[in-house]
């Protein structure tokens, strides 16, 4: 295995656990009840934002002590700039994410709308792909990782 392919598997291990830990463990109740809030016209509310800027926050602050421990304890050198940049990617698109409705829009437009709508079968589909989303933009942060 190349010393890229090795960076690469350990950053995607550890920004993948680490998301779940952030999701699951650390955000607050009020946070994943509040953070895709819009008011009653339909459009964001101010708390539905505040509430996503701080899971966002701790998700964040989780993924990087996650690559920094994980790195050390690896002895996987990983280096600044492109941690940094994927951070802010998994940042931000979790951000965008995380408020449902733009995720919503985009399960619609793909023809995935119904399932992400399913709440049947003990299933949730907008849980489902939330996730997928955020494991996809994972492998593409930790690609950029490990540069």
């Amino acid at each position: 295995m190349s010393p890229r392919a090795a960076r690469f598997a350990a950053a995607y291990a550890l920004l993948r656990s680490a998301a779940d830990v952030a999701d699951h463990w650390v955000q607050t109740h009020h946070q994943a009840t509040t953070k895709g809030q819009h008011n009653h016209l339909g459009t964001p509310s101010a708390a539905g934002r505040r509430a996503c800027a701080a899971h966002v926050a701790t998700y964040t602050a989780t993924q990087a002590a996650a690559l920094l421990a994980g790195s050390r304890v690896l002895g996987i050198r990983l280096r600044p700039l492109p941690v940094v940049a994927a951070l802010a990617l998994s940042a931000g698109t979790h951000y965008v994410a995380d408020r449902r409705e733009p995720l919503r829009r985009l399960a619609d437009a793909v023809g995935k709308g119904d399932h992400y709508r399913l709440t049947t079968c003990g299933m949730n589909g907008s849980y489902q792909l939330d996730q997928a989303f955020h494991h996809g933009v994972e492998a593409v942060a930790a690609l950029i990782a490990s540069a």
